[in-house]
């Protein structure tokens, strides 16, 4: 099953259309990390690894928060958990990190998967602790409730129209990412 889980995760790498050179480039980073590594999906086997994000949306705009430790505003997201796909790992890392109950927005069926949804972006970046992270972003459903993380996550947190949320992100390639998101 781990095996069919990483053909399918590298196949909804290898047909994302990037929307920049930036995407394209860690498409192609990405897919050469899955030819070279055992199991990507795996943190501790090696610091090159994937990761799970989630782009939180619902009426009243975009979720970012502050990352505790970097201080930049982000979007939720982080490592896989054992017998995790990435996807899930963003909706739970959405959920911890956010205290909103939150689903995809865009999910079917993929060669007997069911529920996998749509990536919407992929970025390889610096993580902590001289990490490489291979992060597959999923756009979630956050609802229009107040976020309440819980004690130990970020608490600078906001919702933000998408001109703001787009004006606030700290990472070039998440701005790219949801100007490409936003509502015309």
């Amino acid at each position: 099953m781990r095996h069919d889980l990483l053909e399918l995760v590298r196949r909804t790498v290898t047909e994302r259309d990037p929307i920049d050179d930036d995407e394209a480039r860690s498409i192609e980073r990405t897919l050469s990390e899955f030819d070279r590594l055992t199991d990507p999906l795996d943190q501790e086997l090696d610091p090159v690894h994937v990761t799970g994000s989630a782009i939180v949306v619902g009426p009243r705009g975009v979720l970012l928060l502050k990352h505790k430790r970097l201080g930049l505003w982000l979007q939720p997201g982080g490592h896989i958990d054992p017998g995790e796909s990435p996807w899930e790992a963003a909706l739970r890392e959405a959920e911890e990190e956010t205290g909103l109950t939150v689903s995809f927005t865009d999910v079917g069926d993929r060669d007997g998967w069911a529920g996998v949804p749509h990536l919407v972006h992929v970025d390889v970046h610096p993580g902590g602790r001289g990490h490489t992270h291979l992060d597959l972003r999923y756009v979630v459903d956050g609802g229009d409730a107040d976020p309440n993380p819980p004690e130990g996550e970020s608490q600078e947190i906001e919702w933000l129209d998408w001109p703001a949320a787009i004006e606030r992100a700290s990472d070039d390639r998440l701005t790219a990412l949801l100007r490409t998101l936003a509502p015309s």
